[in-house]
């Protein structure tokens, strides 16, 4: 593992389709809302912002993904995003998708990487 890797959360924290975990990432001297989820047995993670406008996504805290567990929901906008790659499905985004971050799973633990 890389020596400045963040441990986010325990992995046993997200369930397949359930709540996120939320966290913050800094960027460019800012701590900036992210969070990660889990679906189809892998973990994504994003920054907590809409593609349409920068709102964050969760309409419940740590709830990111719609009624049928299938897509990542704007609560605000109700835009779609598909969880493996934050590509914008429909709605007001626009075709503008959820901005990734690269996290890893191993030894039981979700880990941020940074990269700058």
């Amino acid at each position: 593992m890389a020596a400045d890797a963040r441990l986010i959360c325990p992995s046993d924290a997200l369930v397949d389709g359930g709540p996120g975990f939320r966290f913050t990432v800094m960027q460019y001297g800012k701590d900036e809302p992210a969070f990660v989820v889990r679906f189809r047995g892998h973990v994504y993670g994003y920054f907590n912002r809409c593609g349409h406008v920068p709102v964050e996504l969760d309409w419940q805290h740590n709830e990111f993904f719609d009624h049928s567990k299938l897509y990542l929901i704007c609560a605000t906008h109700g835009a779609l995003y598909a969880p493996e790659s934050g590509r914008c499905l429909g709605g007001r985004c626009n075709g503008k998708g959820l901005m990734p971050l690269p996290v890893t799973e191993r030894d039981g633990a979700i880990y941020f990487t940074p990269t700058e």
